[in-house]
């Protein structure tokens, strides 16, 4: 089956007999997922899981950790509850059935954040202008101290040189 996983169109070579399609699909109606082939082992690894739990698996609470199956079960959970609104309808139809629901402090999260004023360079620069003013009549110049950072960060690309101290 691994072969004919390949969505050839209808009546051009190597497209599959439809037949066998048909009998394919009897047999499992996920054997050619539009989806990657990787998303639908993983969802077959976590509904196993599911089935041998008889259905009592809090997916809200798996921890990231878990792993079910040589899956990474919990992770890849997370990121199906996280990501649900942008998964395919026959995707989410099929997480719902195991009992895998969106995550909602995600979906909150991205809404505040879209809601959010967006903010232009022009506007961006002069509320710096305004901060700068500020800082100048309170501190009465414009230079601002950086904190002393010493490190390989504040050395120059070329700062590859030997002290002679160093020299056999």
């Amino acid at each position: 089956m691994s072969q004919h996983t390949t969505t050839v169109p209808a009546g051009e070579p190597g497209a599959l007999d439809p037949e066998r399609r048909a009998a394919l699909e009897e047999i499992d109606p996920w054997w050619c997922p539009s989806w990657p082939i990787t998303w639908q082992r993983t969802h077959a690894t976590a509904r196993q899981w599911w089935l041998e739990c008889d259905g009592q698996v809090d997916w809200a609470d798996l921890p990231m950790e878990t792993e079910f199956g040589y899956e990474q079960s919990g992770r890849w959970v997370r990121a199906q509850r996280a990501g649900f609104a942008q998964l395919d309808q026959e995707q989410q139809d099929l997480l719902a059935a195991i009992g895998i629901a969106a995550d909602q402090e995600p979906a909150a999260a991205r809404a505040a954040v879209a809601a959010r004023p967006k903010v232009s360079r022009t506007d961006r620069f002069q509320q710096g202008s305004a901060a700068l003013a500020q800082f100048v009549e309170r501190e009465r110049h414009a230079s601002v101290r950086r904190p002393h950072n010493r490190g390989a960060a504040r050395r120059s690309p070329h700062h590859w040189h030997r002290r002679r101290s160093d020299w056999p």
